[in-house]
């Protein structure tokens, strides 16, 4: 499956460009304002926005997904830890306009990131889940994510403390690192 353009019922699922950093931003600061998505209570500025994106753009690692001429939500995966011996594995995010929830959004760009991630040659792809988004977790779930545990009351926000689903899908086919390297 190539990334660059994918379908999905009225969803077109593409990379992301730098001129799509304010309706990112835009999707990305209503979750931490209104949801347990995002464990930060302070809205991304214009400027670390841009320089989030340009990080994920630099890796070929960012996708919108369009519907009816907007941005309708946006994926991510970067880094898992910044230390070498992970850089093979990646975490994703995935986004969607709160009126566009339940559409297919999340599924396409979930389509795209996967496939990109694979592409790249990472083994393994983590999602990090507050654990009562369940909508998440069942969509994880049928891309073949199996749950690798829940860890109780490690973040904390609208003064509640929440507990991290941790779910992995892995990447490769034969379950070695690219190219049989563990250098």
């Amino acid at each position: 499956m190539n990334p660059i353009y994918e379908r999905s019922g009225t969803v077109t699922v593409r990379p992301a460009r730098p001129g799509d950093v304010e309706a990112v931003r835009a999707i990305r600061n209503d979750a931490i304002e209104h949801s347990t998505a995002l464990w930060t209570s302070t809205p991304q500025s214009p400027a670390e926005a841009t320089a989030w994106l340009a990080a994920h753009l630099a890796r070929g690692s960012a996708f919108v997904a369009e519907a009816d001429g907007e941005v309708a939500g946006f994926a991510v995966y970067g880094p898992w830890r910044e230390l070498d011996g992970y850089r093979f594995t990646v975490e994703d995010s995935i986004y969607v306009r709160a009126e566009r929830h339940g559409l297919g959004v999340g599924s396409a760009l979930l389509a795209a990131l996967v496939a990109a991630a694979r592409e790249a040659g990472h083994h393994a792809m983590i999602a990090g889940i507050e654990a009562e988004n369940t909508a998440s977790v069942r969509l994880h779930r049928r891309f073949g994510f199996e749950h690798a545990g829940t860890v109780r009351e490690v973040g904390v926000k609208f003064g509640r403390r929440l507990d991290l689903t941790l779910m992995r899908l892995p990447l490769d086919r034969d379950g070695n690192t690219p190219g049989g390297r563990t250098d």
